[in-house]
């Protein structure tokens, strides 16, 4: 599918083309070093059998594994789309949905240095503000997810092929005897090969897709058009913010600045929130890898969470800047 857009870019305008196959290999650049670490480590806990270890560790402390992978989260330095495949190598080792899906709410919308930026641009209140409801939808999803799966909902969260080869993963594996050393084992080592191979190739795949699209969108949709549509004070802000935050693809830096400039041409703090919160989480090229990489009722619930979680926390900052 990707291939397919390039060549349709290239019948359309040959730069363009050349541009978005610029953007996609610096956007794997920036990320490379985390999209390898997380496709060596997932198959070298499989190849070991450490993956059962890693699982085993949230067994029996759900509801405190939720409250920390939030608050991590919201400390990582992952996009919404770099964190993909640690998200990937997570559900493949069997860590719990729950923990999982609190960690990939809170991921993408705050880490250190862009709360530093934010502070700088739109105030140090804002930024705790938007610190907090990184926490916050992390840990309401989680716990939120933790509900279902306990009622035995989403038992099985990943695709076929991701990650394990198809095998079920949303369960905690049982712990068996770990190999460390698995390169002195000839079956250790294919299955370390074909992990690699079979997680790094589709990865990639959806990852591409994702970066054209974000590609075309930053060059066909004007931040100016997204400032005309936002820039008023209206009672309807917060609702039209996440609307327009969830298709309106903008990295987390960018959407800063842009969220500046509203702010100053008077759009309100809350709906500010909204807009960074909602498209953070759920913007199309990172809502595409999201797809790709679990079953639809689980990619349905991550959006709901994601709309829930903006909602709830655009009018909780509205409720505190009334106090």
């Amino acid at each position: 599918m990707t291939i397919a857009l390039l060549l349709a870019l290239m019948l359309i305008d040959t730069t363009l083309a050349v541009g978005a196959i610029r953007f996609v290999g610096e956007a794997f650049i920036s990320i490379g070093v985390f999209l390898a670490l997380a496709v060596l480590l997932a198959a070298y806990a499989q190849a070991t059998g450490a993956d059962g270890l890693i699982a085993h560790a949230f067994s029996g402390r759900e509801r405190s594994g939720v409250a920390i992978a939030a608050a991590v989260g919201a400390l990582s330095p992952f996009c919404s789309c770099g964190v993909i495949p640690l998200i990937a190598a997570m559900l493949g080792m069997g860590v719990p949905l729950a923990a999982v899906m609190a960690f990939w709410l809170a991921s993408p919308l705050m880490d250190p240095s862009m709360f530093v930026l934010t502070a700088g641009v739109a105030g140090t209140e804002f930024a705790m503000a938007k610190l907090a409801a990184a926490v916050g939808v992390g840990a309401l999803g989680g716990y939120a997810t933790l509900w279902i799966t306990r009622r035995n909902g989403f038992s099985n969260p990943l695709r076929e092929g991701v990650a394990t080869a198809g095998c079920g993963t949303g369960k905690v594996r049982q712990v068996t005897a770990v190999h460390w050393a698995f390169w002195q084992d000839r079956e250790r080592v294919t299955r370390f090969l074909r992990s690699t191979r079979q997680t790094g190739l589709f990865l990639g795949k959806w990852l591409a897709l994702a970066f054209t699209l974000e590609y075309m969108m930053l060059t066909w949709i004007p931040a100016e058009s997204i400032q005309h549509l936002l820039g008023q004070d209206n009672l309807l802000a917060i609702p039209v913010a996440i609307l327009v935050g969830i298709p309106a693809y903008l990295n987390g830096y960018a959407a800063v600045g842009l969220i500046g400039g509203l702010l100053q041409a008077g759009m309100s703090p809350p709906a500010g929130l909204a807009f960074l919160i909602a498209g953070g989480v759920t913007s199309i090229p990172a809502a595409m890898a999201v797809a790709a990489l679990v079953r639809w009722p689980v990619f349905v619930w991550y959006l709901v969470l994601a709309v829930l979680g903006a909602l709830a926390s655009a009018v909780a900052y509205h409720l505190y800047l009334l106090m």
